[in-house]
């Protein structure tokens, strides 16, 4: 983009990623990235997307038409001199991302008489599709001079993206049962309830502090579960979801570690929660959400049950293979408090983090730890790079479960839920993972 003489054009070399919400709107993301196929170019500067991107939700039809709003929220730094002197530069980048947000609003109207709109994979290559249609790929070069990640990184970023749409549960295929089974889903629900004697937390510690206090910093509590919504009694038939309601295991502790290599299989560390109720003849699950940087960070969740219902959805879980874990395993994410460029990078889709992601399960004998590599990623990656750069501001809610496919499964019941507030990296400890 050339406004005069003496500013030098820039380029941009970026993925871009999308979701699909529950209430039917798409985010469309961006965020820089460096690519071996895509180095800068003599005579232009290299700007930064930080982070941005389209938020598009469905508003109720107008004279039998349908209807979006589109929200275009970008941090982007220009890099060069003439970004901070020249005030008509700035207001020619303006003007190119409102020209952009109305290119988006011909092409939907143009599609609108097309039938039924597509699925949101084609809005990966919305920009491709859209010039193409036009036939002018070589004057939006001339004049716009962007330069882009390959297609091929692009299409990967979508396929990444499918920890976002995808392998949510809006996708899954569900198992109904025969009626005779109404009769054990009953049963089912009445065995996975909890025990009656509470367990002691006071047994456990973790190096992250526990605070219930709302304005608490660097610290944990208990999410109230209805704070997530799941699948209901009937979601195989009508889509229902109701709030998740109690947790069935308790969470009794959180590490937040760091190290200069990746931090697997915690659990084994003397001296930890898991360890602790080994003792005392408790059964913990533990996740460890690693995630990658110069410095490598763990945040290491415990969650504790007297005992494993046999036959249960969560002892199956435990007890099941690899393939059987991956195929179940979920999150539901929520950023109650952060900026709109996060809450919208997170989102509050459930998505089963055995697919979108690389998971090693570890069973030891009174615990199952999942290792969960965000890094594994790139959508996740860079969703990740966003939130770390700004952990301070955050108050995150995650949710875990066992996704329920069948009739004789449902409802859906949380593992637990926590919710951490204004983390500080600086916290983070290095953890002595020698048995010895």
């Amino acid at each position: 983009m050339t406004v005069c003489r003496v500013v030098w054009p820039r380029d941009l070399c970026y993925v871009r990623y999308w979701r699909r919400n529950d209430d039917g709107s798409y985010v469309v993301l961006f965020r820089s990235r460096e690519h071996e196929n895509c180095g800068p170019q003599p005579g232009y500067v290299r700007a930064h997307i930080e982070s941005g991107g389209f938020n598009i939700s469905p508003l109720k039809p107008r004279n039998g038409r349908p209807r979006s709003q589109v929200q275009h929220l970008i941090q982007i730094d220009l890099k060069g001199w003439g970004v901070g002197y020249i005030s008509s530069f700035q207001q020619h980048c303006l003007l190119q991302m409102l020209n952009s947000v109305a290119g988006l609003r011909e092409w939907f109207a143009q599609s609108d008489e097309r039938g039924a709109p597509p699925r949101i994979p084609v809005m990966v290559n919305m920009a491709s599709a859209s010039i193409s249609s036009k036939k002018s790929l070589k004057l939006q070069e001339s004049s716009v001079h962007h330069r882009s990640a390959s297609l091929d990184q692009i299409n990967t970023a979508g396929r990444n993206s499918a920890m976002m749409d995808e392998y949510s549960d809006e996708d899954e295929e569900f198992q109904i049962a025969e009626e005779e089974q109404e009769s054990e889903n009953s049963q089912y629900e009445a065995s996975e309830e909890e025990p009656g004697d509470k367990i002691d937390l006071s047994w456990f510690v973790g190096n992250l502090r526990y605070d219930e206090r709302e304005n608490a910093r660097d610290c944990w509590k208990v999410s109230d579960g209805n704070n997530f919504r799941v699948r209901s009694k009937n979601f195989c038939f009508d889509k229902t979801k109701i709030p998740a309601g109690k947790h069935l295991m308790d969470l009794v502790a959180v590490d937040w570690f760091k190290d200069t290599k990746r931090m697997d299989h915690v659990a084994r560390r003397q001296g930890c929660a898991a360890q602790v109720a080994s003792e005392k003849g408790l059964f913990t699950v533990v996740f460890n959400l690693q995630v990658p940087a110069s410095t490598h960070y763990s945040m290491v969740f415990y969650f504790v049950t007297k005992a494993l219902v046999p036959g249960s959805l969560l002892q199956r879980f435990v007890d099941g293979d690899d393939e059987f874990r991956n195929s179940r395993f979920k999150l539901i994410p929520s950023v109650p408090k952060g900026s709109w460029i996060v809450r919208q990078s997170v989102g509050s889709t459930p998505c089963l983090l055995g697919k979108a992601v690389d998971c090693n399960y570890i069973r030891g004998p009174d615990y199952l730890e999942v290792d969960v590599d965000i890094g594994s990623s790139t959508v996740a990656n860079g969703v990740l790079g966003l939130v770390i750069g700004v952990i301070t501001t955050l108050v995150v809610d995650m949710a875990f479960l066992v996704q329920a496919n069948a009739t004789d499964e449902l409802p859906e019941r949380l593992i637990g839920a926590v919710r951490v507030s204004h983390i500080e990296l600086s916290s983070a400890i290095v953890p002595n993972l020698d048995p010895s």
